[in-house]
């Protein structure tokens, strides 16, 4: 297969699956394996997130200004600001410790995605069935409390498999926010965890950014923006309609198939 068609491949398996409660991640690292598509370093697995940052800044890019030109003049901007802020320091710093722990060791192993692709699933459906009252029903409206409970919950998502938006959902469904609005937290919580991973990514690895990998890097980009545009929407039509218990049971069947996979040799 051509790399710039694995390239582009992957950058939709990117897009669909960023802000779903499915583990990007695990869907790129297994993509790559089944394409034989080359990655030294999780180079293209970590650059092409930008195309999925892009994306969602554009979804909501009217409550981004807002924010933007209100921090100087405006408290709930100022409020919104803090809010993202104390719910994304928790997985930076544990990123900081732990991202080469989590590059070398977690993302080699689909053990451990199998195996977190089903505990997130059966956590995903308790959480569900707990049938809990929520008293939160916008973003606008979630505390700095809760955003650092559901920035606890992200940290969780460094095992791949786990999910980032998985675990942020399940930590806002925790901490008492609505279905539609646990999501959008979700959605606006990637925007500095994504933009940081992508900085970070791009200091550590900026040497192996060669001009022979930026045709594959840019078409993972492109179409990993254009994907994540047009799955938010129909998503949130979904979990209006029927909460995140599709999603779970995808992630069940899921795990088990890598695990059997695994288990013949099929996958390593």
């Amino acid at each position: 297969m051509p790399t710039w068609l694995g390239a582009a491949i992957l950058g939709i398996v990117q897009g669909l699956t960023e802000f779903l409660p499915i583990s990007s991640t695990a869907h790129l690292l297994i993509g790559e394996r089944l394409l034989g598509f080359d990655d030294p370093g999780s180079v293209f697995t970590e650059m092409i997130q930008l195309g999925s940052i892009f994306a969602i800044v554009w979804l909501y890019r009217r409550k981004v200004m807002e924010v933007v030109r209100g921090i100087s003049t405006r408290p709930e901007a100022r409020r919104f600001a803090l809010m993202l802020i104390v719910a994304v320091a928790p997985a930076l710093v544990a990123g900081a410790l732990a991202s080469d722990y989590v590059e070398s060791v977690l993302h080699k192993s689909v053990v451990t995605m199998g195996v977190a692709f089903i505990a997130g699933g059966i956590v995903m459906l308790a959480v569900e069935r707990a049938a809990m009252r929520p008293h939160t029903r916008s973003v606008d409206d979630t505390t700095t409390g809760q955003a650092f409970g559901i920035g606890l919950f992200q940290v969780l998502a460094l095992v791949p498999g786990v999910s980032r938006s998985g675990a942020t959902i399940v930590g806002g469904r925790l901490a008492g926010l609505d279905r539609a609005t646990a999501a959008e937290f979700s959605f606006f919580l990637a925007m500095p965890t994504l933009a940081a991973t992508f900085a970070h990514s791009l200091l550590e690895l900026r040497s192996q950014i060669t001009a022979d990998r930026s045709l594959e890097l840019v078409i993972g980009f492109v179409m990993a923006f254009l994907a994540s545009l047009v799955v938010v929407k129909p998503f949130l039509a979904v979990v209006r309609r029927m909460g995140f218990a599709p999603f779970a049971w995808y992630r069940i069947l899921t795990g088990i198939v890598l695990l059997l996979a695994v288990s013949t040799g099929w996958l390593r």
